[in-house]
């Protein structure tokens, strides 16, 4: 298949990843005294955080090229797919548009939780992307195992998804000092799944002729 414009943006999905990798290992340098394991990764990027510049710097990427990623998928699957698969689909762009426009609106203030609104609001950020990944996951597992076509896209779903749990019950469960541990299965199972569809997309997986059910 020649591929056109929209599958080479596809990419962009794993430079999004890379570029969210790169922060989370090496922003802390400029965090002294930072404890991977038991602190979020949000603290790096903290209003008052000592690494902010720098994780903003590596992060630069993460955010704009995840949308483009996700945008063009649904671009690509217009009138394609099962009407459940592409419901899944067009959830994680808008998951993607929340992460991006609500982290950045609402950044912790400070390490941990100081309490203010702006925290309150991050923390609320948060659940809304928590169920609209658990809802988009769902949806395209629910959509790809009725197509043996995209029974790998659905298996990759629900590795994303137990991932998402694992982290998600994971920091309530765990003792404090393995809190950032969880939260970073949860934070990479969700970024590492729009690497997935990215390269589902540059290599036409998620493109099929047959009139969608």
């Amino acid at each position: 298949m020649k591929k056109t414009l929209v599958n080479w943006l596809g990419l962009l999905g794993l430079i999004s990843l890379l570029s969210y990798t790169a922060m989370v290992l090496f922003a802390p340098l400029a965090y002294p005294g930072y404890d991977w394991k038991s602190q979020a990764v949000s603290d790096l990027s903290a209003a008052n955080s000592p690494s902010l510049t720098l994780a903003n710097q590596l992060n630069a990427l993460f955010a704009p090229c995840g949308i483009v990623c996700a945008m063009m998928i649904c671009v690509a699957i217009q009138g394609r797919l099962n009407k459940t698969l592409r419901a899944g689909l067009y959830s994680f762009a808008v998951m993607t548009w929340v992460t991006a426009v609500g982290y950045t609106m609402f950044p912790l203030t400070e390490s941990g939780y100081a309490g203010t609104f702006q925290d309150f609001m991050h923390g609320a950020v948060t659940v809304v992307v928590v169920l609209l990944s658990i809802l988009s996951l769902v949806l395209i597992m629910i959509g790809g195992y009725r197509k043996r076509r995209f029974l790998s896209l659905a298996v990759w779903a629900t590795v994303a998804l137990i991932g998402l749990l694992v982290g998600g019950i994971g920091v309530n469960v765990v003792p404090p000092e393995y809190f950032g541990i969880v939260q970073r299965v949860s934070l990479f199972a969700v970024t590492g799944f729009n690497a997935v569809l990215g390269v589902y997309l540059f290599t036409g997986k998620l493109i099929e002729t047959e009139y969608p059910t």
